[in-house]
Formats: structure tokens, C-alpha cells, sequence
């Protein structure tokens, strides 16, 4: 069994490198908070990732079977309309239409 010296200095190395691999990215993003770039990127990439899971999503439907298809294309219209009425709110389209998905999916 190791000292407990060393379990403190392991720890504490491990801290350390987490501490600063989540800092880095607010280190780097500072002096780019008001680039064009980064504001585009912003605005965009939600758009991107509600593309690849919707892209995904129904991938994968097709591949389980045709009954899951209606599910995922009406899921897929939830978290677009929640997505746009909703103030872009990412977290709050995906979580509701992921939810319609399970839920039609466990009812049909």
C-alpha cells in the first residue's frame, strides 16, 4: 500500500492537471470574447449539433426498424419548433424532444 504522501501528491498533480485543462479554454477564449469568429461560432453551432443528432437519430431509427421512423421524424419536429419558439434554448429542445422520442417509441 502506497504512503499517504504520495496518495496526497498523486491527488494533487491530478487536481492540478484538471484544474488547468478546464481553465485553458476561458484562458484562450478571453481575449477572443469579441471576435466576429467566435460569435458566429455562438450562434451556429448549436444549429450544428441539433443537425448531427437529428441525423443520427434517425440513422439509427431506420436501422432498429420502420416503427421507430414516425417516432423520430415527429421528435425530430419537437425539438426543431421547441428549439425556435423556445429562445434557442438547446438543453430545453433536445431534453423534450428526446422525451417525445421515448415516449412515443414505449407507447406505439
Amino acid at each position: 500500500m502506497p504512503e499517504t504522501g504520495y496518495l496526497l501528491a498523486v491527488m494533487g498533480i491530478g487536481f492540478a492537471i484538471t484544474f488547468a485543462l478546464r481553465a485553458a479554454p476561458f484562458v484562450i477564449l478571453q481575449p477572443l470574447r469579441d471576435s466576429r469568429a467566435v460569435a458566429t461560432m455562438a450562434l451556429w453551432m448549436p444549429v450544428g449539433i441539433l443537425a448531427i443528432l437529428t441525423v443520427s437519430t434517425l440513422r439509427t431509427s431506420l436501422e432498429a426498424g420502420p416503427d421507430r421512423l414516425v417516432p423520430a421524424a415527429i421528435a425530430t419536429v419537437v425539438t426543431a419548433v421547441v428549439h425556435l419558439l423556445g429562445g434557442r434554448r438547446t438543453v430545453l429542445s433536445v431534453g423534450l424532444g428526446t422525451a417525445t422520442f421515448v415516449v412515443l417509441v414505449n407507447l406505439l
